[in-house]
């Protein structure tokens, strides 16, 4: 016999804003690296290679334990999970103040993405206290807590100058423990799960849950989720170094212009979910990426000195974005992306209501990953190229690339629904002209031959 667990308001506004506010502190520590990494980079004297894979790190192990975290909510609640990651998270930001060398610091770097390893359990979480037709807003509300990032971008350099980067990782590492007992003190478990307990219902085996992964469509979802997300962290952790090396700022101004770019990234997506609630989740992706595409083709374009030759001499003159239209750009990118991480999560408990942390862990694994190899790239690519602006070359490609693969499969899932889709089709201005010229040549081949005026008809040859 179903039991029907009934969820009240408050419980439903509890579960959701105390959830963002936990995962907007795990954030946070998640990208932690964006400020101190600078710190560390200059005192181990670090190429940008080294600081790519230090900065990405974090990122790494908290995308390969989405899976993972993802499959253990659906098992056991997504509120424990993520009280247990946030924890594990603070355990290890606060080991990193006893690192000493490159090696030491990657291994507590390891450690520290647990903490982003979090948001699978969170969706899981939040889905379940809300019907589908709200789903959209309120892991919109969720996701919200990107903002994290523009946090520790805000707060950290202040920090960081005054008392050294290792009163950063400690203040985080105390405020992701207090957190974490505030969540799970003054929430419930979801009523799914608690449902699941009053029925004795057993939690269903590893490879059931992961039947959905068969589907050609989650991986759609993984490759757009690894530029809206992937591509949102890695700038979230590259921007700080890129507003010093390219602008000459220093870390206070450096972090809050990449904050710039990091707010509207986290906060719109609140508006991205509730235009996927109104207006379809498809449509909303379709304007995430070629709002996306528009705005690294600007960005990508490099600061360029042209010589041209005049009719009085040559004329010398140059392109390059000031770091005041760059913001604002970046601003723009931010937004777009924003609205594509809301869609791509709308999607999902629409299609798998019963494997949540599955799909949404495996997408925002795939995400994740992004978060992690983008900004070794990014690093790769300057080192290689010596162009800073190729980071945003690759992020063009990568959402171009992302279009167009959407576009082709969305059409072909119309033709395959309504086959008459794929059969020619003509204008009517088009059906209505053959229709005249058929009625014209009909009666033309209806009419009597015409002899010419003055004319006798002449004999026939002889054989």
């Amino acid at each position: 016999m179903s039991i029907n667990v009934s969820v009240g308001k408050a419980e439903q506004d509890r579960a959701l804003w105390l959830s963002t506010i936990a995962f907007t502190v795990c954030f946070a520590v998640w990208t932690i690296f964006a400020i101190i990494g600078l710190r560390i980079k200059s005192e181990l004297g670090l190429s940008d290679f080294e600081f790519g894979v230090l900065v990405g790190t974090p990122i790494l192990t908290g995308s390969l334990s989405r899976l993972v975290l993802g499959v253990w909510a659906d098992q056991r609640g997504g509120r424990f999970v993520m009280f247990v990651s946030m924890l594990m998270g603070a355990a290890a930001t606060f080991l990193l103040t006893f690192a000493y060398d490159y090696p030491t610091f990657l291994l507590a770097a390891l450690g520290i993405g647990v903490a982003g390893g979090s948001f699978p359990a969170g969706v899981t979480y939040v889905s379940k206290f809300f019907p589908p037709e709200k789903q959209g807003t309120a892991l919109g509300i969720f996701g919200a807590g990107n903002v994290g990032a523009a946090v520790t971008k805000l707060l950290a350099p202040m920090v960081m100058v005054a008392y050294g980067w290792e009163a950063v990782a400690q203040i985080w590492a105390l405020a992701l423990v207090v957190l974490a007992f505030v969540f799970y003190a003054f929430t419930k478990d979801d009523p799914d799960l608690i449902r699941r307990r009053a029925e004795g219902c057993q939690a269903e085996p590893l490879s059931a849950m992961l039947v959905p992964l068969r589907n050609l469509q989650v991986w759609r979802f993984s490759l757009y989720y690894f530029f809206v997300f992937g591509g949102f962290v890695a700038l979230a952790l590259w921007l700080p170094h890129y507003y010093v090396e390219v602008y000459g700022l220093d870390i206070v101004t450096a972090g809050a212009l990449a904050a710039a770019y990091s707010i509207p990234g986290s906060i719109f997506r609140i508006v991205g979910g509730r235009y996927a609630d109104t207006h379809g989740a498809r449509k909303v992706m379709y304007w995430a990426l070629i709002g996306s595409v528009a705005c690294t083709f600007v960005l990508s374009y490099p600061a360029t000195r042209y010589v041209v030759q005049g009719v009085d001499g040559p004329i010398a003159f140059s392109l390059a974005l000031g770091f005041v239209p760059f913001t604002v750009i970046a601003f723009a990118l931010g937004f777009f992306m924003s609205l594509g991480k809301a869609a791509i999560y709308k999607h999902i408990p629409h299609y798998y209501p019963d494997r949540v942390g599955v799909v949404g862990g495996v997408v925002g694994l795939i995400g994740g990953l992004g978060g992690f190899v983008i900004p070794i790239a990014f690093g790769i690519m300057n080192d290689l190229l010596g162009v800073w602006t190729s980071c945003f070359m690759l992020l063009f490609v990568i959402s171009a690339v992302s279009l167009t693969w959407m576009h082709f499969a969305i059409r072909a899932m119309d033709k395959k629904a309504h086959p008459e889709l794929d059969r020619p089709q003509y204008l009517p201005e088009l059906e209505a002209l053959r229709a005249e010229l058929e009625t014209l040549r009909k009666a033309s081949d209806a009419a009597p031959a015409r002899r010419p005026v003055g004319r006798s008809a002449a004999p026939a040859p002889a054989e």
